[in-house]
């Protein structure tokens, strides 16, 4: 195996990771709400298209380590374990499932569509507030409606924008990154292409 090949996957799981970090400086807090809105999640969704669900999720983890341990890498220029605990930790820990269904959604055939990584975008994002939300109802003490429009209704518009702006740009970076992490279908892939084949 070509060494640059095989480091290729660590590289760039540690440059998302710095990536992701940076992202979550750039934040705009918002009136009524202790969710901001962050930039991390763009870089959280270009993890799980351009690396997989493996390297992908490496990423997300490495991240998440970092602030656990104290680093400041979260909203704001924060870190600690206590964050998970927080209005936003169900938000911190959904980035783990949502990876893992982006990166496999995403790679469920052999090339790149652009409808196969929207669609892999959206279903991500459906995670995240799907662990997001119930967790910050749980926090604030809160009705669902409080929630709702807390930790979900405005950063509906900013998604829908980081989705385009993704999808963008995984399809004009795809080709560089897969020279250094050669593109592999899911397993999902390769049973329906075995399952089509049979």
């Amino acid at each position: 195996m070509n060494p640059r090949k095989a480091l290729g996957g660590p590289v760039l799981a540690c440059l998302f990771a710095a990536l992701i970090s940076v992202g979550a400086y750039i934040a705009l807090p918002l009136p009524g709400t202790p969710v901001p809105i962050v930039l991390q999640n763009l870089f959280i969704m270009l993890a799980g298209l351009l690396l997989g669900p493996g390297w992908g999720l490496a990423a997300t983890l490495v991240y998440l380590a970092l602030g656990a341990l104290g680093l400041p890498v979260f909203s704001g220029g924060t870190g600690g374990f206590a964050r998970f605990l927080g209005p936003t930790g169900g938000y911190l820990l959904g980035y783990i499932p949502a990876v893992l269904a982006m990166g496999l959604v995403s790679r469920t055939g052999g090339k790149r569509r652009w409808w196969r990584d929207l669609l892999a975008l959206v279903l991500g994002c459906a995670i995240v507030y799907a662990v997001g939300v119930p967790w910050l109802k749980a926090t604030i003490k809160g009705s669902w409606q409080k929630a709702l429009v807390g930790g979900l209704f405005p950063f509906l518009p900013g998604d829908a924008i980081k989705i385009a702006l993704a999808v963008l740009l995984a399809g004009r970076l795809g080709p560089l990154v897969e020279k250094a992490l050669p593109r592999r279908p899911s397993l999902l892939g390769a049973a329906e292409r075995a399952r089509a084949n049979g």
